[in-house]
């Protein structure tokens, strides 16, 4: 019999392969770029809940502006926690 190894129809490209079986282990971050991270998600989030406000979606609106100070929150946490050096 006959058996073809097929491809998965999703392939990650970059360290983020999210949920594909098989995918290689996501490299660490390092601080500075974690935090980066934090609050581009920060920034993400606040865009989605300005959205769903635009388009009357109060209940996800509230949701997605709540979360985002709190991704702010992280970021400064793991600022302190790290010790960056002050900028000027």
């Amino acid at each position: 019999m006959f058996i073809a190894i097929a491809r998965p129809a999703v392939e990650p490209k970059g360290p983020d392969a999210v949920a594909v079986p098989g995918s290689p282990a996501i490299a660490a971050l390092s601080p500075r770029a974690l935090h980066a991270r934090l609050l581009e998600n920060a920034a993400q989030r606040r865009l989605r809940g300005m959205e769903r406000r635009r388009e009357k979606r109060l209940e996800d609106a509230d949701y997605w502006l709540h979360a985002a100070p709190i991704a702010v929150m992280k970021a400064c946490a793991l600022r302190d926690q790290t010790g960056f050096f002050t900028l000027p």
